[in-house]
């Protein structure tokens, strides 16, 4: 590892450093690694932690392990995608086609990203910023949140703390490119629509699930488990005048928060929408096996033939390997006996009133069978009856919720190698810092090269393995590809060394850092005129 203090000559590429960089993706041949050098809790595992220092080791393992989708499948939806989705720094979504589409077809949509004030805003966080500032520039509702209750029970800050570092984070969103008057800046503490959504939500968690998802115990205090669920209202907050699709710009160690955040919407609504085969209740595993059985036996059946209960019961005990899951199902299939097995799109009720579920069943067109919690139709298919049943839920008083979508983009690597941190002054550039100071950290970086120059001559040098690489991709170079791929190329060449490559980085930094701050100063005489108050009248 090399020293980041250390003076170089202007020919001599650093030491490489065990983090990894940005790559170039398809147009450079080379392999996405952006993985900070470290293993989570062992080398199959992941661990995500919003209020830990999470490393991610393979960010592919997100995509097992939790479920996260790769971006890659959903780009070419895109219109216009920022540089940091063609260059896959946002590496994986949950549920964004409804996004993708709104823009597309120029229907509502929402985006909201939280910043809990803590330190000064750095160059990490600016990816949160600009793809805030990217979908409220392609027609989004966007919204920027200061999750102060969350600094201050969870991180324990004072409010004088608090307001400083709310300030400086406001005025740097602005001076990104945010448009206050089309879209909205909030304190989780002065948002009463928020808390009182809290106030809701909390009644569909507990405790239980709150030490399964962030591992509390008895020693966590309740403002810190009051905080999750205020995160949980800011994440549907923008649905509240009505559901839209909503994407939350995240970093992967705040997954957690997503995946309850889509639990409770869920929870919240009054119908269930789902696949069903019989009247009997079944759960995903079970599901699928009742899918498998009817698809396997409808095919040798006219279509006015039906696969009856028992029929398929024999089929699973005959093709399917003994287990738990198939125990349960061929049960619960004996028991329906010679009840036909048919596709159809149930509807659960979970907390619609009376009168809500009456007009459900009014409302369903076609073949239709009505049971004490739930009815099923066989001529809908289950998109049209989860938009029947969000909208009998908004006419009889309900919110309708639509799951929020969410985009992660990869953690920054540490100019010194390792995350970015900003507890860790020389891993990290603040958007606050003085231009001459960005100018020598860049300056005093590690980088991917190699040990001599000759070397790196003759074998090119680790762009993939380059924090200073990384300002390039992420930042330096803007929206200019071309540019990107420049360097990219020049330095797995040969022909780019470190010095060099550093020098320009560093003034690329010094300039974007005097436009910046020109720009706060610019906001900074504007503020008193915002909707949100950044001095809390708070006492502690």
């Amino acid at each position: 590892m090399s020293d980041p203090d250390r003076t170089r000559d202007e020919g001599s590429p650093d030491d490489h450093s065990a983090a990894s960089g940005s790559d170039w993706r398809e147009r450079s041949g080379t392999s996405v690694r952006t993985d900070g050098g470290t293993e989570a809790e062992g080398p199959d595992a992941v661990a995500l932690d919003p209020w830990g220092s999470s490393t991610v080791s393979d960010y592919r393992k997100l995509f097992d392990q939790f479920g996260i989708e790769s971006f890659d499948e959903v780009l070419p939806e895109v219109p216009e995608p920022h540089y940091l989705m063609r260059r896959g720094v946002i590496f994986g979504h949950r549920d964004y086609r409804p996004v993708a589409r709104a823009m597309r077809e120029g229907e509502p949509f929402a985006a909201l990203s939280g910043f809990m004030p803590t330190g000064d805003p750095h160059i990490g966080h600016k990816l949160v910023f600009d793809e805030i500032i990217w979908h409220q520039e392609r027609g989004g509702d966007a919204y920027g949140l200061i999750a102060d209750l969350e600094a201050h029970s969870a991180r324990g800050l004072t409010w004088e703390e608090i307001d400083e570092h709310a300030r400086n984070y406001v005025l740097s969103l602005l001076a990104l490119g945010f448009d206050p008057e089309d879209g909205e800046l909030y304190r989780q503490s002065e948002n009463r629509d928020v808390q009182d959504l809290a106030f809701e939500l909390g009644a569909e968690a507990n405790f239980s699930e709150l030490q399964a998802i962030y591992d509390f115990d008895g020693e966590t205090d309740v403002s810190h488990m009051q905080s999750v669920v205020t995160q949980m209202a800011d994440i549907l907050y923008p649905q509240l005048d009505g559901p839209k699709p909503t994407v939350i710009p995240v970093g992967p160690d705040q997954d957690p928060h997503m995946r309850l955040a889509r639990d409770l919407a869920a929870r919240m609504g009054y119908f269930g929408v789902t696949r069903a085969y019989a009247s009997f209740e079944v759960d995903d595993a079970e599901r699928e096996l009742l899918g498998a059985a009817h698809e396997a036996l409808q095919a040798d059946r006219s279509a006015d033939e039906r696969v009856r209960c028992e029929a398929a019961a024999d089929w699973i005990e005959a093709e399917i390997a003994p287990d738990d899951v198939r125990q349960r199902t061929v049960e619960k299939l004996r028991a329906a006996g010679k009840e036909p097995l048919r596709p159809r799109t149930r509807f659960l009720d979970r907390n619609a009133t009376d009168e809500a579920f009456e007009a459900l069943i009014e409302a369903v067109e076609g073949e239709k069978r009505v049971y004490d919690e739930h009815v099923d139709a066989f001529d809908m298919d289950r998109e049209a009856a989860t938009e029947l049943a969000r909208e009998i839920a908004i006419d009889h008083g309900g919110y309708g919720f639509r799951a929020p979508s969410s985009i992660y983009h990869r953690f920054m690597t540490g100019l010194t190698g390792g995350k970015m941190s900003s507890s860790i002054p020389a891993s990290h550039i603040s958007l606050l810092d003085d231009p001459e100071d960005g100018y020598d950290k860049v300056k005093s970086a590690t980088t991917g090269g190699r040990s001599t120059a000759e070397e790196q001559r003759e074998k090119g040098g680790k762009a993939d393995e380059c924090p200073v690489y990384e300002l390039y991709a992420y930042l330096l170079a803007g929206d200019d590809d071309e540019f990107a791929k420049e360097v990219y190329d020049e330095c797995v060449g040969g022909e780019r060394l470190c010095g060099g490559c550093k020098e320009q980085a560093a003034e690329l930094m010094e300039s974007f850092l005097e436009d910046h701050q020109e720009k706060r100063a610019e906001w900074e005489a504007k503020l008193d005129e915002l909707d949100i108050d950044l001095d809390s009248d708070r006492k502690r």
